[in-house]
């Protein structure tokens, strides 16, 4: 168990360069060909306007300061989540080692669109390029189904966790945790990559997007050409990506609360129920504020109400993620306090060295 735990540890450590540099090696193969690439088929767009949320110039000020601070505190928050999981040798484990990803997972998502949608309020430009709204569109696609996936595999760990958990450390072993980890980011890669892919045939003269950014959806609307293929290419994923982890949560959970009710003490039931109690929560909040800003988008034909209620899941749910697994959880809260409490002492050890 010691030699799998420093195993884990190093995948841990390592993991976090891997991200970074498939991020960076992302944006080439997307950003770096659409500069050399005629904008939008032919037709002469090379930059969209995100319209965002009002026009209203008493409003930006407002939407400019709530928008920041709850960037910050997605940012920090999911910093020391990642922070507190890797320099904590009690969090060594495959439960947090996915959390940590989740959480650099949310960074990178949010980052993707809020930074853009602040400098355009304060510069008072709403353009956006042609480039970088493809990018855009790619790395959103990208780091939403990262957190599909992290979240389906965290919902399996919890199933072997509960219902075999004498075998759990054999089963939940570094290499099954890498191989994971891989196979999420390959899948999530590639279907960015065809979404994106299949949105560059596309043709339109209409440059105006009703949103804060540039979401597929709304780039497909926006094209004055056939869109057949590419609403079927669309909509068929979103079936198989999307219908496939939902199928393995649900599956996960059912396992979990038979397993659950066959324990006899209800103090076992309590402790059994509260480890996937975190992970239950931010499922819920991730997928149901996802599919209430389809619903609502599909029943009122409003692209703005599409945009203030894409807020919940671009915005909101990636800022409470933190709080949700940090107030529920006792090793996290310890972690976070024991992480903290040192960069305080180093702190006040170089401050007196000064």
């Amino acid at each position: 168990d010691r030699l799998k735990l420093i195993s884990l540890k190093k995948i841990l450590l390592n993991q976090f360069l891997i991200n970074y540099f498939i991020c960076f090696y992302s944006f080439i193969i997307v950003g770096f060909p659409l500069h050399h690439m005629e904008p939008w088929n032919l037709t002469g767009v090379s930059e969209f306007v995100l319209l965002g949320f009002s026009k209203e110039e008493e409003l930006q000020t407002l939407i400019f300061v709530i928008f920041l601070s709850m960037y910050l505190i997605t940012v920090f928050g999911n910093l020391l989540i990642i922070l507190a999981t890797v320099y904590d040798s009690h969090l060594h484990t495959p439960m947090y080692f996915f959390l940590s990803n989740l959480s650099f997972a949310d960074i990178c998502f949010t980052t993707t669109t809020v930074p853009k949608m602040l400098v355009n309020i304060q510069t008072q430009s709403k353009v956006i390029t042609y480039a970088g709204c493809i990018t855009q569109m790619y790395f959103l696609l990208f780091f939403s189904e990262l957190d599909i996936y992290l979240l389906t595999v965290m919902a399996y760990d919890r199933f072997v966790a509960i219902c075999h958990p004498l075998h759990y450390m054999v089963i939940m072993n570094p290499r099954l945790c890498g191989l994971l980890l891989l196979v999420t980011w390959i899948i999530s890669v590639l279907h960015s990559l065809l979404q994106s892919l299949m949105v560059l045939r596309l043709s339109c003269t209409d440059v105006e997007i009703p949103h804060f950014f540039c979401e597929l959806n709304q780039m497909v609307q926006l094209a004055c050409c056939d869109t057949f293929l590419n609403n079927m290419v669309m909509y068929f994923a979103a079936v198989l990506l999307a219908s496939g982890p939902l199928a393995a949560i649900r599956f996960s959970y059912s396992k979990i609360v038979s397993s659950i009710c066959g324990i006899s003490s209800a103090q076992g039931k309590q402790a059994a129920f509260s480890t996937c109690m975190s992970h239950l929560s931010v499922v819920s909040l991730f997928f149901c504020t996802s599919l209430g800003v389809y619903l609502s988008s599909a029943a009122t034909h409003r692209s703005h109400s599409s945009a203030k209620a894409s807020v919940m899941y671009a915005v909101v749910t990636p800022m409470l993620n933190p709080f949700i697994y940090s107030l529920r959880n006792k090793d996290i809260k310890g972690a976070l306090k024991r992480f903290l409490g040192m960069a305080v002492i180093k702190g006040t050890v170089v401050t007196g060295l000064k």
